[in-house]
């Protein structure tokens, strides 16, 4: 995913957001990633930039979303190419 959303934030005029599975389903079509998992990864997302938006989908849980804001809190969000004023702050 990483790949295709480094793509986005590199020609999108607009917001980039990233809302994963927990992981690839399994035999069972549950998802095995866990909370902590999802947010270090989505963490070195948002660290690089990448992102303006985060969130979870299948398999997601109340504690995946929780630890995904928890690990992105206090990161600035991409700035948006041409805005002098968020690229600044």
């Amino acid at each position: 995913m990483r790949p295709h959303v480094e793509t986005l934030s590199q020609v999108a005029g607009c917001h980039v957001s990233a809302h994963p599975n927990a992981g690839l389903p399994n035999a069972f079509g549950e998802y095995d990633e866990t909370p902590e998992e999802m947010a270090a990864t989505l963490r070195g997302f948002a660290e690089d930039g990448l992102l303006n938006l985060v969130g979870g989908c299948c398999g997601s849980t109340p504690d995946h979303i929780r630890a995904i804001a928890e690990a992105v809190a206090g990161l600035p969000p991409r700035a948006l190419p041409g805005n002098q004023e968020q690229q600044a702050a």
